[in-house]
């Protein structure tokens, strides 16, 4: 298991990692199997998708709209995050990519996409490559 070590700049921040857990796979020598990148933190998600900002920001549309701040959550009593936490249940903390010849089988728009929604703050994502046999 591999740790990627994340600042995050904003309170909602969306960070493009598809590099860092390419170079991740390829310091483990693995040359086919599944890459499984996990967040570690309860207020965060993955997702694979393209990185186009728009994109980015119809999402975070959405999230907004599903998940809205300030609305009345019991968790926002002790944290006041809990619009946080429920965004990142809707995204989902893994992902997980096939490889072949020590690259991940990525589609041509497909970026491996962390979404930070109460930062800023130092995260960790961890990254495992499962060989095939």
């Amino acid at each position: 298991m591999a740790a990627i070590e994340i600042e995050t700049r904003k309170s909602v921040d969306v960070i493009d990692i598809t590099t860092l857990v390419q170079q991740q796979l390829k310091e483990s020598g693995r040359e086919s199997g599944i890459c499984l990148v996990y967040t570690v933190h309860t207020t965060t998600g993955l997702t694979v998708n393209e990185a186009d900002s728009a994109l980015i920001q119809d999402i975070l549309g959405l999230l907004e709209k599903l998940a809205p701040a300030g609305a009345g959550y019991r968790h926002d009593r002790s944290d006041g995050n809990a619009h946080a936490h429920l965004r990142a249940t809707l995204l989902g903390n893994s992902v997980v990519i096939p490889f072949e010849n020590g690259k991940m089988l990525l589609g041509t728009w497909q970026r491996i996409l962390f979404f930070e929604l109460d930062g800023p703050r130092r995260r960790t994502v961890q990254c495992k490559a499962i060989p095939d046999r």
